[in-house]
């Protein structure tokens, strides 16, 4: 599993490469992220990294979150078994936590901050005629789909409806029969799984393998191809594509 970065969704904007082509783009607000915690497989039986994005105000913050990023003098006097106690970012109380497990243990350090330019470096690749050519590597973007709430059929699963003609009374967009003997084997129940009304949306959704189109350091800002799930605002996970 790769690594990656927390951050928000801005909107979408178009932008123009060199030969004057127009591209569709989301822009990302991602990081700086500060390293809160790293996983090991010796106390925690994994390998990761937990980040975190966003600085909460210490006044809405509870005290396990306040304790978690920074210990005060009296924390830092207790130790149990012995042992020293687990370092600290020494950063505000973040706003949102991610862990993002690692297939081999994790070279950086708790309090560590990573940014988009750091984990998304250039890479080689060649185009059809055979020439090298310097790009960023594609990535997945996870957000959280918009909530629709109780939707029906033809919202949620684009049913076409019923006829609009004689003996269709009110019932266009109905989903019609649920249960007959050709589509369950005469068993008189309906299958699972068949496609009926209910809640739609507010689901995690990633988008595979979009490319990395500008990366603007001094604002934080990435600039991703393509469609995002989310509203503007809500939080983003990104990180390198492992789909060749």
């Amino acid at each position: 599993m790769a690594l990656g970065l927390i951050g928000t969704k801005v909107g979408m904007t178009q932008v123009y490469d060199e030969k004057g082509e127009c591209t569709p783009v989301t822009v990302l607000r991602i990081g700086p992220c500060p390293i809160l915690q790293v996983r090991t497989i010796e106390k925690d039986g994994y390998n990761a990294l937990q980040l975190g994005f966003g600085d909460k105000p210490r006044r809405v913050s509870t005290r396990a979150e306040r304790g978690h990023v920074s210990g005060d003098l009296e924390s830092k006097r207790r130790t149990k078994g012995n042992k020293p106690l687990a370092a600290k970012a020494n950063c505000e109380p973040q706003r949102y936590v991610r862990e993002f497990r690692l297939d081999a243990p994790a070279t950086q350090t708790v309090g560590q901050v990573l940014t988009a330019v750091e984990l998304f470096v250039k890479v080689k690749k060649k185009d059809d005629a055979g020439q090298e050519y310097e790009t960023y590597p594609n990535v997945d973007v996870i957000g959280w789909s918009k909530g629709r709430g109780f939707a029906g059929v033809i919202k949620r699963h684009n049913y076409g409806g019923l006829r609009h003609t004689h003996g269709v009374k009110k019932g266009w967009r109905q989903r019609g029969s649920i249960a007959s003997n050709a589509s369950n084997r005469g068993s008189g129940r309906p299958k699972k799984g068949i496609r009926m009304a209910g809640r739609l949306g507010n689901d995690r959704v990633t988008i595979r393998n979009l490319k990395l189109v500008q990366i603007d350091t001094d604002n934080n800002l990435v600039l991703v191809c393509g469609a995002v799930p989310g509203p503007n605002g809500g939080m983003v996970m990104i990180r390198a594509t492992n789909k060749n």
